[in-house]
């Protein structure tokens, strides 16, 4: 497959209202530019004295106590929802502790206001032989016009991570549904490895919500490399496969680019006027192979534009991230290489907030104020 590439150049600017950051010069299909607000970094920090009763653990313990990153967002009642995940002490290394997802929300988007106990998490239910002991990980969260929450996550049992469903009225109360691809192809992907589901959605009156994409609902998922899946009831998902049956990449890792190791999805995507742009986390090689510009390992975020007709065609893609690790809280903590890992992306009082994991250990959030440039956004 041949991409249309755009050539990239990192520019320095600063203002007065901003930290002063490299950004990339985008193209009109690109979303951006996003800036880390001043003083207002990190938005979540692990909290030691919050405290949960765990049914799997069946013991009272620290469910935020060691790291809290990689957050999904949303917009409800005039206020941005963060969903974050959060791991327990109980053990070292990176995979290793239990994750649970916690709540928090904000009438500003940068001042949060957190649930004491977390909103989804392992327990003794019938889905304990996928999220136990491992836990529930990074979730992507979209609403329907309806109003139902639809959480992608990860369920993780230490032996093979799955790409699950949760669905929820507000927020609080989740009801599981399993991994996504259990049913289909006769449950053939039922066992499969699999991550990072991003919904496609658009702007309808200004609210961001779920879209059908030739008269099914379309995620974006993957990590190794971008794949796709459709459904009708949000629950129940197919992947996209080709003439041979196996799975299709619609776009994979570049050697000698910022994504040169993997290409793993991010927040829900948009349909624009362009296209349906998906935006997603690259990683560096650790080799030769790697992108000489940035730390080897390091996390950064690209943007990729498929065509709004064949959403399974890239037709744009970015050569360089437009959002990389810069402040010393992004470069130090559980993934010292360097991390900025977005899962979040809301439009919220005309502005774009992008919620982000920083070095796996706290989460912040960077801003694009439309007012700066043309939204590339179709709203109906």
């Amino acid at each position: 497959m041949k991409y249309l590439h755009v050539s990239c150049f990192l520019l320095l600017i600063a203002t007065g209202a901003c930290t002063t950051a490299q950004v990339q010069a985008l193209p009109e299909w690109a979303l951006g530019e996003f800036i880390r607000p001043e003083g207002v970094n990190p938005v979540i920090t692990p909290n030691p004295q919050n405290r949960f009763y765990c049914p799997m653990r069946q013991d009272s313990i620290g469910w935020e106590e060691s790291d809290v990153f990689n957050p999904a967002a949303v917009v409800k009642d005039n206020k941005i929802y963060v969903l974050y995940r959060a791991e327990d002490n109980s053990a070292t290394g990176i995979g290793k502790r239990t994750s649970r997802i916690g709540l928090a929300e904000s009438f500003d988007g940068f001042e949060m206001q957190r649930r004491h106990t977390p909103v989804l998490y392992p327990a003794n239910d019938r889905f304990k032989e996928y999220d136990c002991p491992g836990g529930c990980e990074d979730p992507r969260i979209a609403v329907t016009d309806e109003g139902l929450y639809v959480m992608m996550y990860t369920s993780w049992n230490r032996k093979t991570p799955r790409l699950s469903v949760a669905t929820s009225r507000d927020l609080i109360t989740w009801e599981k549904h399993g991994p996504a691809f259990a049913t289909a192809c006769g449950g053939r992907f039922k066992d499969m490895a699999c991550k990072s589901g991003s919904i496609v959605t658009q702007l309808r009156d200004g609210k961001q919500v779920i879209a059908k994409i030739n008269g099914h609902y379309l995620m974006y998922w993957g990590e190794k490399m971008v794949a796709a899946a459709t459904s009708d009831d949000l629950i129940s998902w197919t992947p996209l496969l080709d003439d041979r049956d196996e799975l299709v990449g619609l776009i994979r890792p570049r050697d000698n680019f910022f994504d040169s190791d993997l290409t793993e999805c991010g927040p829900p995507a948009i349909v624009t006027e362009h296209g349906i742009l998906l935006l997603y986390n690259g990683k560096n090689r650790n080799d030769e192979r790697r992108d000489k510009r940035f730390n080897a390992g390091t996390y950064s975020a690209g943007q990729v534009l498929f065509d709004i007709e064949n959403p399974y065609k890239a037709i744009a893609r970015l050569d360089a991230p437009f959002f990389h690790p810069e402040a010393d809280f992004e470069k130090s903590g559980q993934y010292k290489d360097g991390t900025v890992f977005i899962e979040g992306l809301v439009f919220f009082h005309n502005q774009w907030f992008l919620y982000y994991g920083c070095a796996d250990s706290q989460v912040s959030v960077a801003v694009y104020n439309t007012a700066n440039k043309h939204p590339t956004i179709k709203q109906e």
